[in-house]
């Protein structure tokens, strides 16, 4: 339906009320996965730098294929690239146990990781590829800017509470049945949810009419700089997360109490997806530029208290803070990624920014785990303030790339008249 036939309903009313909870539960995998096999790798062998690797080596696999599975899904829609892809997903999963426990050499472990890594459907970026399209094409004008916004808040609080979850979950599977059932249970929930999700009809969504190739732009347009930044920004955001859980847990070890580093870190998850989902209600006039700037102090203002802190209270406060710095922050990152879009390359878009999110955080906690064992923990504590203040960097990068690109458009359009009064024969 063409944006002139919109009319006044809601996005729920195009998605359906199960559209919601399906792509929920088909983001656990992807949130499961990459703590799965780092527990269950450690547990079959013993070895924390080879359960290191292999955690890392999914990550690795969805950055390959991030890119790729988005192109193909701009090309050819959700539907045909997310069924087969879910179902093999499901497979190497439900293998990779039977890898490990054979004994197999490091080299095909690494393989099989990377494989679950190439494999993943990322349902989150399809999802909100999916709504960015719906809310474009179906929703009249009036109601486009608010849904939007609430559409982008709603889906970086989902993600928040999947990421939260998941480690959870696989903590959970691990302590009451064995260490190799988070990877069963990814398995059971890419093969049901995920193909779920694929199958729903929401997926014809962006789709191109008939057998007519879709319109995309060149993938050249996804190497300008407004696009670049906030995947930089991204990365730095998954080095957070993976930095702030592996030191929180050194920490705790240091405590001994390292059984209550999922709890903490689950309480900054919380603020960050309520915060997330509060984002929506800021004014349209408060500019995503200035979001950023602003969300993007308060985490690094409170990771520093994190860095500094020597007691689980302050560290605990610290946390608190510091989800709701990044819950807006991913919001902000991910609106302006909707924005910013070339042309029928949004699901690219998202896919890019998801995998450059899991493999930061993959490299992220192998490397904050190496330090906190070779240096000390008080200088594992220290990596989440980098990364938070690299978030900030980027923030003051894209006002230069957005007063560039104001610049830019205001030459374009003061040329535009003077171009108008040359000759038919002589205009370029």
């Amino acid at each position: 339906m063409s944006a002139s036939a919109a009319d006044d309903r809601s996005l729920i009313a195009y998605t359906g009320r199960w559209y919601f909870p399906i792509a929920f539960v088909a983001r656990l995998p992807f949130a499961m996965m990459v703590v799965g096999v780092l527990t269950y790798v450690v547990s079959a062998t013993g070895s924390v730098a080879l359960g290191g690797l292999t955690s890392a080596a999914v990550g690795v696999g969805t950055v390959i294929a991030g890119p790729l599975i988005g192109d193909a899904v701009d090309r050819h829609g959700q539907r045909r690239v997310l069924v087969p892809l879910g179902l093999a997903n499901s497979a190497l999963l439900a293998a990779f146990p039977f890898v490990v426990s054979a004994g197999a050499p490091d080299w095909l472990m690494l393989l099989a990781a990377l494989g679950i890594g190439v494999s993943a459907p990322q349902a989150a970026a399809m999802s909100r590829s999916r709504l960015i399209a719906i809310i474009g094409q179906r929703l009249s004008p009036n109601r486009r800017e608010r849904t939007f916004s609430r559409t982008m808040a709603y889906e970086s609080a989902a993600d928040e509470t999947a990421f939260v979850i998941g480690p959870v979950v696989v903590g959970i599977l691990a302590a009451l049945i064995a260490p190799w059932a988070p990877i069963a249970g990814a398995a059971v929930l890419s093969f049901v949810f995920v193909t779920a999700f694929a199958l729903h009809p929401t997926s014809r969504a962006g789709a191109a009419a008939g057998d007519e190739p879709a319109e995309i732009a060149p993938a050249r347009e996804l190497l300008r700089a407004p696009v670049l930044v906030l995947v930089a920004a991204t990365f730095a955001v998954g080095m957070f997360f993976g930095s702030t859980l592996t030191s929180l847990t050194a920490f705790m070890a240091s405590q001994n109490d390292v059984d209550a580093a999922s709890l903490l870190y689950g309480l900054m998850g919380v603020g960050s997806a309520v915060l997330a989902l509060s984002a929506a209600l800021l004014p349209a006039r408060f500019a995503l530029r200035w979001r950023w700037m602003l969300f993007a102090g308060v985490l690094t203002a409170a990771t520093l208290g994190f860095t500094l802190s020597g007691s689980v209270s302050g560290v605990t406060v610290a946390l608190c803070l510091m989800g709701l710095g990044v819950g807006p922050t991913l919001v902000t990152l991910f609106s302006l990624a909707g924005t910013r879009s070339p042309l029928g390359r949004s699901a690219t878009v998202m896919t890019v920014l998801g995998s450059a999110m899991a493999l930061a955080q993959s490299v992220a906690a192998a490397v904050t785990g190496a330090v906190a064992e070779s240096v000390g923990v008080g200088a594992a504590m220290m990596l989440p303030f980098v990364a938070a203040a690299l978030v900030l960097v980027f923030g003051v990068i894209n006002l230069a790339v957005e007063r560039r690109g104001r610049a830019g458009a205001a030459a374009a359009a003061a040329s535009a008249p003077a171009a108008s009064l040359l000759p038919v024969g002589d205009r370029a």
